[in-house]
């Protein structure tokens, strides 16, 4: 009996490690992001509104490239959150896999940074390396919730296989939205650069579709059986 306690508290203390170990990249991650806004620097002799004004409109990439970057990474964040709120056991692979996840959130910060300096020039390599760490980031968020609500590893409790398959449909359709908008780039960049912003109201209206399917299933089950008459 004192064994399998002890066996079960160290196991818990195994997970709570991993997952404080995973929001502080996560806060690292996001903290990086914000260094990279660091105020204009001016001669003394040449401040004024208007210089302060056009170092500021110069800064406007960094601060499109800071704020969809801070949102996928918190979008993220919530996402592995509400993962490891089932999580009840762990092995090896789930480790690895979460370090490989938390390796593609500690290079946001410098794929932002290198996007948001070179977007407006209409460079390709910006593009292809943001894109590349967006999809990276996605392929790993996917891979954790296939193989974490798999009932085989006997990882998670509660997550049923409705949730596993919305949240794992989510995962995969914020790569696929930069992807689409890395081929647009090619073609229009212009128009392309802005599409990042789309990703937080095509995750709002997924959600709302989902919602919507789980609500009109639990009502179709909950419906009483009419009665038949003797």
């Amino acid at each position: 009996m004192k064994d399998h306690l002890h066996s079960e508290l160290k196991k818990e203390f195994q997970l709570e490690r991993m997952i404080l170990f995973s929001d502080a990249v996560f806060a690292i991650a996001i903290t990086l992001l914000v260094i990279e806004m660091k105020v204009p620097e001016i001669a003394h002799d040449m401040v004024s509104e208007a210089t302060l004004a056009q170092a500021l409109a110069h800064m406007i990439p960094k601060f499109v490239g800071f704020i969809i970057s801070f949102f996928i990474i918190g979008l993220y964040w919530t996402v592995h959150h509400r993962l490891f709120g089932f999580v009840v056991n762990y092995n090896q692979r789930l480790l690895w896999l979460n370090l490989f996840f938390l390796l593609a959130v500690a290079l946001m910060p410098f794929s932002t940074g290198f996007y948001s300096e070179y977007i407006f020039k209409l460079l390709k390599s910006p593009v292809i390396i943001y894109v590349s760490n967006i999809c990276f980031l996605g392929i790993m968020n996917f891979a954790l919730w296939k193989y974490i609500s798999n009932p085989k590893h006997k990882l998670a409790e509660g997550l049923t296989k409705p949730i596993a398959a919305y949240f794992s449909f989510r995962a995969i359709m914020v790569p696929i939205v930069f992807i689409i908008m890395a081929l647009i780039y090619l073609f229009l960049p212009q128009y392309a650069m802005w599409m990042p912003m789309l990703v937080p109201v095509i995750m709002m209206v997924i959600k709302k579709i989902y919602e919507k399917k789980v609500i009109s299933k639990t009502e179709i089950k909950a419906e009483p059986e009419p009665e038949t008459a003797e």
